[in-house]
């Protein structure tokens, strides 16, 4: 998964709907998630998937609301689907919480 080096390019002006993982290089659960992201991203080809580290985008991590991560948002037509997933979760459990906010986009 690429980590955005530009949110407007990579995120909100995207032709394809986006699932965005905010996350930081100290936070343990976000490691755990990660392989198990890559997997789901690997079966969900309708969506791009990308990386935010909170740490270096504060100010977008604000704006769309993440207090706590790991955080998993997705976007549609430049704008957040309502629903955010968070935290830990096993792999079917994550893939159909993410399948469920791109019926929603």
């Amino acid at each position: 998964m690429k980590e955005v080096d530009d949110f407007q390019k990579d995120v909100v002006d995207s032709d394809k709907p986006v699932v965005v993982d905010f996350w930081a290089p100290w936070c343990g659960p976000c490691k755990m998630l990660a392989p198990t992201l890559t997997e789901v991203s690997k079966s969900i080809k309708s969506a791009k998937f990308v990386k935010v580290n909170v740490d270096d985008h504060q100010n977008i991590a604000s704006q769309y609301g993440v207090r706590g991560i790991p955080a998993i948002m997705v976007f549609s037509k430049g704008q957040p689907v309502q629903g955010l997933i968070v935290g830990v979760k096993p792999k079917d459990e994550l893939e159909a919480e993410i399948k469920k906010l791109l019926e929603k986009a």
